[in-house]
């Protein structure tokens, strides 16, 4: 049962390619092959991949016709050893990587971190599953199996109050059974290392070394997108194996110390970082060349060259993006059968942490370019707008509401939607009629302010009495804003807001954190594209509500194709709007 981690894959999130399932994966965590329509491009290109290999096209049929041995059959051997040990009545658990939040009485709730009896996982996608007295349906790629199957349930992590795992159990099986069960995650990890090498390998060599040969088809540009930095993180990794190896027993596994390779490349494993954001530019290019027949020929005469399982190219792909979410998980496995006697336990403990920060850092970074769409068609949204585009200078919408704006010199207050993002302040207008639609008016460049707490009173500057006040003040060509929130607690939410952007912008330069031109240029093209498609003019329903929510995401069993955002109307006292409107010249008989 262990062998289903030997491509080590865990799910994440879907991409374009998965369209017909919750989660377009198997229960490995590979994505499904989903079959899609393929346009002819006019006379195929014969040309050989190697000097006597054949055309791509045939090459494929020959090896399809052959009954290739290197196929990899439907969900593969793992899904059928675990329906096996069901059937000889075997009890198998797995463990939950992710919250399954459902209302169907079908399906089965769980938290991350659960352990389910799995009863039925004859389904790639969706098995049965049993909690204490509750039964259900959830999706395989939410779970994985648990490395020690025949632990028992009872030692499984037993919590107590404080949220902490009880040592008495925690250490109080056999001190053989539990050397037993740090050999077995020792040799996971160890194994698992390997298969992943061989699979960067089997992509750098079988794919992208073909590509290259290939300048007629690729652009060393269309290359960079559609594999990243594969090749750094291939290196990377020989590297990090090496120091494993060293650090391994063979004849006493449990006795290894691998918790100071970890701590050793935690900095270098941050060039993940790089591949997962990228990696949608990555999905987006291969599903633009597989709908051309040459390049689907071409993906598939590499792979089998290479003899590699029956998997296509953007599932290869995912594999680095779901390696480095792994890596805590594993630790956390070792570090429950590691005593705290063992020379390795404190090196363990903190490469749990150390690894746990850079999938953390990894994920917000992917969830930030995740949202990156949804500004662009908030933006798209907004009538009148001037200047460059939000994306250029942000990423993150921090806050928004209304605000009454004061300006110099007649000290007029005017109402305004503020949007706050990462480095600026935008101001909107609603209009009269329709309080959903808005106009741009104005952006202040939030990194040339301080930001002014103002008392309740007489201000000095305006020479007028203010209420829930503050002030953006500039260092540099003392212009000052005063905006006055309605309630108290409003006007602490915004300064609360403020002290939050510049965390967020000071973060953003510690971790390098930034935008390429080419997403930037995606996304909005993304969303101009959806506004000329005839969708509704409309701003989020305060947009920060609902970006807030992506920060902890669960896997959707759907995705709405479309967003129309609504925004709230705040209550308002009665419009004498018509009353006024009859006094102007134009309307007077």
């Amino acid at each position: 049962i262990t062998s289903a981690a030997a491509f080590d894959i865990l799910p994440l999130k879907l991409h374009p390619f998965s369209q017909s399932t919750p989660t377009g994966l198997d229960c490995m965590g590979w994505k499904r092959r989903i079959s899609a329509p393929v346009i002819t491009d006019g006379a195929l290109d014969k040309t050989a991949l190697t000097d006597d290999a054949g055309s791509e096209e045939d090459l494929y049929e020959e090896f399809r016709s052959a009954g290739h041995r290197y196929g990899h059959p439907g969900g593969g051997g793992e899904q059928l050893a675990i329906n096996e040990l069901i059937s000889d009545g075997s009890v198998v658990y797995a463990e939950a990587l992710w919250d399954h939040v459902t209302m169907d009485d079908q399906e089965l709730g769980f938290k991350a971190g659960d352990v389910i009896e799995v009863m039925d996982a004859t389904n790639k996608e969706w098995w049965w599953g049993r909690i204490l007295d509750s039964e259900g349906w959830f999706p395989a790629s939410f779970v994985r199996l648990r490395v020690n199957q025949d632990e028992p349930m009872e030692d499984y992590p037993l919590k107590v109050e404080g949220g902490k795992e009880d040592d008495s159990r925690r250490f109080g099986m056999g001190q053989t059974t539990k050397d037993q069960m740090r050999t077995n995650v020792i040799n996971e990890i160890i194994s698992t290392e390997r298969d992943y090498i061989k699979h960067l390998k089997d992509i750098c060599e079988g794919y992208i070394k073909q590509c290259r040969k290939r300048a007629d088809m690729f652009t060393e540009e269309q290359l960079k997108i559609i594999f990243g930095n594969i090749e750094d993180i291939y290196r990377c990794q020989k590297k990090f194996v090496k120091a494993l190896e060293k650090k391994f027993n063979k004849d006493h596994p449990h006795l290894s110390e691998v918790g100071s390779c970890f701590l050793e490349y935690q900095t270098e494993f941050q060039i993940y970082s790089e591949y997962c954001n990228n990696h949608p530019n990555a999905c987006m290019e291969l599903s633009r060349l597989t709908k051309v027949n040459k390049y689907v020929y071409f993906f598939e005469a590499c792979r089998l060259l290479q003899k590699m399982i029956d998997i296509s190219l953007d599932g290869f792909l995912l594999t680095p993006v779901q390696k480095i979410c792994k890596y805590p998980l594993q630790l956390a496995e070792l570090l429950k059968y590691t005593n705290p006697q063992h020379r390795d336990f404190k090196d363990v403990e903190a490469a749990l942490n150390a690894m746990k920060n850079v999938a953390r850092l990894i994920n917000e970074r992917k969830r930030r370019l995740e949202n990156i769409d949804k500004i662009a068609q908030w933006q798209s949204s907004i009538e009148d707008w001037e200047g460059e585009d939000v994306l250029v200078r942000s990423s993150e919408l921090i806050y928004s509401g209304e605000l009454a704006k004061i300006s110099h010199p007649q000290a007029k207050s005017q109402q305004r939607m503020f949007f706050l993002f990462d480095h600026q302040l935008v101001c909107c207008k609603k209009d009269l009629l329709r309080r959903d639609i808005l106009y741009y008016k104005s952006r202040i460049n939030m990194d040339d302010m301080e930001i002014l707490d103002v008392e309740d009173g007489k201000d000095k500057d305006f020479n007028i009495s203010v209420k829930n006040a503050f002030k953006l003040h500039c260092r540099d060509t003392e212009e000052v804003h005063l905006f006055c929130a309605k309630k108290p607690e409003q006007k602490q939410r915004w300064l609360k807001a403020f002290e939050n952007e510049r965390r967020q912008v000071q973060l953003d330069q510690e971790t390098g954190f930034s935008i390429t031109e080419v997403q930037k240029k995606q996304a909005m093209l993304n969303a101009s594209k959806q506004h000329h498609a005839g969708k509704p003019k409309a701003v989020t329903r305060p947009y920060y509500d609902f970006l807030m929510r992506q920060k902890h995401p669960t896997l959707p069993t759907t995705l709405p194709q479309q967003q129309v955002f609504m925004l709230a109307e705040p209550k308002r006292k009665p419009s004498n709007f018509w009353q006024n409107i009859s006094r102007l010249t134009p309307f007077r008989k």
